[in-house]
């Protein structure tokens, strides 16, 4: 694994020399009046738009949540509402733009988070609240601030290149209607990643990936194959292990049904790596043991998004519908199936023009996996479903104020506090969500 990646620094060094120019000229800009323009901090006086014309942007965010569990799961805790932020600053920089070498780009991304969830409350294995699992979950009381991406990306032509560095994996498994980190689309994990990839898939690890675009148009056709460490945190550099490398490969293209705008996406991975516990992710919450060893891990998965009305093709605003599958080994991974349907529109009331909606289900097969634990000879997990509704009302294109209701049966079928157990019953989780785009 080390001499690949010797190999590729070098690739990326002699292939430089003799690149062509990609680069699209794009005009980007941040001007106009405080209700109307894309960003609150708007063009810093011209020095924004300058830095874009460039090749170097950057995009910031902050989001925070109000949520709670206002009916079963874990309510016989009492903890009640909980309110959580995240701060998020990506930094883009083009080579060409920039006046250097054509076809590089870096890319560094900043992220923090502050207050609490209560994402342990409803017993579901699922995170209810996305935007507080990265950059990693808070403790009660502790801020978090990471740099989960430092990735250098190159193309050779228009339609090769490689990227290496520190990833921000959650790029991958791309949806139209159902993708993000729980700040744009949906609260649930469940309906913004498949969750079959969270084992083998850490948040920010450090890897290297050929990119190879067909027809030059990424969001007409994006093929992908990687390498990663199979271990991996937000709030470290992390290190090269060859016995812990996931390997990935993904495929997504755009499709035109009756004439409208769909993606059709497949991708798999495979682990070398020993799972001894759950807790290696923590996008997982199992609150009960660890598992027993088990040597490789491997996960196969699909997803569409495909529009059933479009105010104009290629808008990105209408009505439609997304699914995702997911499949992996089922020992270590405790997801053994998964799928989820959903409907979501973009932009179709008269006069709000970026007011957003979704309504998704999720099921979860879970598997039981073999606790060390004296809970051995329990079977501590069952199958998990939910429901989840959300709409965004723009406020401005720079803030936008969301409502989010979610129904959750827990995989979870008991909680010990001390010696006793305490069951639990289905959540109904509320939410409300603001976010501001600087």
């Amino acid at each position: 694994m080390t001499r690949a990646i010797n190999w590729l620094f070098t690739a990326v060094a002699v292939l430089l020399l003799v690149s062509q120019s990609f680069a699209e000229e794009k005009s980007v800009t941040y001007s106009g009046k405080l209700w109307d323009r894309s960003t609150l901090s708007g063009d810093w006086g011209g020095t924004r738009n300058d830095l874009a014309v460039k090749g170097v942007t950057f995009d910031a965010s902050w989001t925070e949540i109000w949520q709670g569990v206002t009916n079963g799961g874990n309510n016989f805790k009492e903890e009640g509402w909980q309110y959580g932020g995240r701060g998020n600053l990506t930094i883009n920089v083009d080579s060409q733009k920039l006046g250097l070498w054509p076809g590089g780009f870096l890319t560094v991304e900043v992220e923090g988070n502050v207050g609490s969830d209560i994402n342990g409350q409803p017993g579901a294995i699922m995170p209810v609240n996305s935007n507080q699992v990265y950059p990693t979950p808070p403790i009660v009381n502790s801020d978090n601030l990471n740099v989960p991406e430092v990735a250098i990306m190159q193309f050779f032509s228009y339609y090769v290149g490689m990227v290496v560095g520190k990833l921000d994996t959650t790029s991958g498994d791309a949806n139209e209607f159902a993708h993000g980190k729980g700040d744009v689309q949906f609260f649930n994990l469940a309906l913004n990643i498949n969750p079959v990839t969270l084992l083998v898939s850490p948040y920010s690890t450090l890897g290297a990936g050929l990119i190879i675009l067909p027809t030059k148009d990424p969001d007409a056709a994006l093929v992908t194959l990687s390498a990663i460490q199979s271990v991996g945190k937000a709030s470290t550099v992390g290190d090269w292990s060859d016995d812990q490398v996931t390997y990935a490969g993904e495929a997504r293209v755009r499709t035109d049904f009756f004439g409208l705008t769909g993606h059709q996406l497949i991708g798999g991975e495979y682990s070398n790596k020993d799972f001894t516990s759950l807790d290696q992710s923590l996008r997982f919450i199992i609150q009960n043991g660890e598992i027993q060893m088990k040597s490789n891990s491997w996960s196969a998965y699909y997803n569409f998004d495909q529009y059933v009305y479009e105010t104009k093709k290629g808008s990105g605003r209408g009505i439609g519908i997304f699914g995702r599958y997911g499949i992996s080994d089922g020992n270590p991974n405790p997801i053994n199936h998964f799928f989820s349907l959903g409907l979501g529109g973009k932009g179709v009331i008269p006069g709000r023009p970026y007011d957003g909606f979704g309504i998704g289900y999720y099921y979860i097969d879970v598997s039981n996996p073999t606790f060390t634990t004296s809970l051995a000879t329990r079977s501590l997990l069952r199958d998990e479903y939910g429901v989840e509704a959300y709409y965004n009302y723009a406020l401005t294109q720079w803030m936008k104020l969301t409502e989010d209701i979610q129904f959750i049966r827990p995989s979870q079928k008991d909680f010990f506090t001390g010696l006793t157990r305490e069951n639990l019953n289905n959540a109904t989780v509320f939410g409300v969500r603001l976010q501001a785009i600087f």
